[in-house]
């Protein structure tokens, strides 16, 4: 096939791309290469791509709608992967417009592309972080998401209504994924994972929010490209035995589909920087301070649906994927 991959050089994007052109799919990367974080990083992981044949890549800003119209009349792909985002829900909480530019807007045209070239499947990102207020645990795609506690996750869930239309009004087979808490090799630095490392071979005081008794599903990087691969071959279909007397948010009469995509346990913070302590040979001193505006004390995913699915789990332990990171980030950062 023929895949666009937005957001090519960002964190899943790169590893997403890096296993489809494995997998032997023609691969079109693009990416706006944002001053978010470290553009180095970025560029690094998109020279590893521009060496590997199948991948052309296009510098361009999701949000402009021009240039992305121009691009998927030119490109003519078969499967759309939406990773393109402005990431973090701490930084949306003094950035809103960054989040309205490439998550609503950016994302509309995503949108209307797909339809305009009549794009046969298109997977995009959403996130753990739709569910905000709510507490049962494990989360399941089936449960209201009406109240998001950050401008990220309110983006993340104008996503899904944004492709429901799509899916409802045009047949647009739209699958969405809510990611929890990806990391892995080549990961952001402003995630917790990248932070604790630097402050531990810095010998650094580390800061735990909420005490540090947060609780996350944990993803590793490669378990959610498996989770996208799997879906290209699986678009979204019409659900016959939806009701709309009791009508099931995570799927529709139209081709829309929503799945949690999370680690196989979710893992307390303080033992998380411990895996990592270990995986780096020093411990350091913990500052233990409140919980942030905008976050959640505990994420943890169901994934029944996307296992009945596509038989998808995740396979990669928490003490494995972050050895993993840990030799990553002393090769890339010489520590």
């Amino acid at each position: 096939m023929k895949i666009l991959v937005t957001g090519a050089a960002g964190f899943i994007g790169y590893h997403a791309s890096q296993q489809l052109l494995h997998d032997g799919h023609m691969v079109v990367g693009v990416d706006n290469l944002s001053d978010y974080y470290d553009v180095a990083l970025k560029q690094a992981r998109l020279e590893c791509l521009q060496q590997r044949e199948g991948f052309e890549f296009c510098l361009l800003d999701i949000a402009d709608r021009g240039a992305m119209a121009n691009m998927f009349e030119r490109i003519q792909v078969d499967t759309v992967i939406n990773l393109a985002a402005q990431a973090g829900v701490r930084y949306s909480m003094d950035n809103p417009a960054a989040y309205i530019d490439s998550n609503i807007v950016g994302f509309a045209n995503v949108l209307e592309g797909c339809r305009q070239q009549s794009v046969g499947n298109l997977i995009y990102a959403s996130s753990s972080s739709v569910y905000g207020a709510n507490t049962a645990l494990p989360f399941t795609a089936t449960e209201s998401t009406e109240h998001p506690l950050s401008l990220y996750g309110a983006t993340k869930k104008s996503n899904e209504l944004m492709a429901h239309a799509y899916s409802h009004l045009y047949g647009l087979p739209t699958t969405g994924l809510r990611f929890f808490t990806v990391y892995g090799p080549w990961g952001r630095p402003d995630m917790a994972l990248s932070l604790f490392a630097s402050a531990i071979c810095k010998g650094e005081t580390i800061k735990l929010f909420n005490q540090g008794n947060m609780l996350r599903s944990f993803t590793y990087v490669d378990d959610v490209v498996e989770s996208m691969v799997r879906l290209i071959a699986a678009p979204a279909q019409e659900n016959s035995d939806w009701d709309g007397k009791n009508p099931d948010p995570a799927s529709s009469e139209a081709p829309f589909q929503i799945f949690n995509v999370g680690g196989a346990e979710a893992v307390e913070l303080k033992r998380f920087v411990q895996i990592i302590e270990s995986c780096l040979g020093r411990t350091v001193p913990k500052e233990l301070l409140p919980m942030q505006p905008g976050d959640v004390p505990a994420t943890e995913a169901n994934v029944k649906s996307l296992q009945e699915a596509v038989d998808w789990q995740a396979e990669v332990s928490i003490e494995d994927g972050i050895a993993r990171f840990c030799d990553w980030f002393k090769e890339y950062y010489g520590t």
